[in-house]
């Protein structure tokens, strides 16, 4: 299995984390949020293992622009949640990066949610 990263490619998260991966010499797949769209269940598996809180990016503008009762339905409801992120690939925090790479890791899987660049040497040095 390889890796993949989940983003957006003009966003300047994904591009340190793009570097970063070259860098180490990690072989990746680039999922395009903007061309090839999200589907429920891997956002599901996201929230599962990392939470809602973690995956769901609320400091941005598509955040901000939703009206109250969409934001209150966000909060009060982790399905709902998951709904706006399939629909709105922009709240999902970047980059997402998920698989394994067993030159890298040992096989252990790996998710990983926002760029930390500790985090992305500990998962791939």
């Amino acid at each position: 299995m390889t890796i993949t990263i989940y983003g957006i490619k003009s966003c300047s998260t994904m591009k340190k984390a793009f570097t970063k991966l070259d860098e180490l010499d990690v072989s990746y797949d680039f999922h395009d949020y903007k061309k090839q769209g999200i589907d429920k269940d891997t956002v599901q598996r996201w929230v599962n293992e990392l939470g809602i809180d973690k995956v769901l990016n609320k400091r941005g503008t598509t955040w901000r622009k939703l009206d109250d009762s969409q934001k209150q339905a966000a909060d009060a409801n982790v399905d709902n949640a998951i709904g706006l992120l399939v629909e709105n690939t922009s709240m999902i925090k970047r980059p997402m990066v998920e698989g394994q790479c067993d030159d890298k890791t040992q096989g252990q899987p790996v998710l990983l949610c926002g760029f930390n660049e500790d985090e992305f040497n500990t998962n791939f040095s």
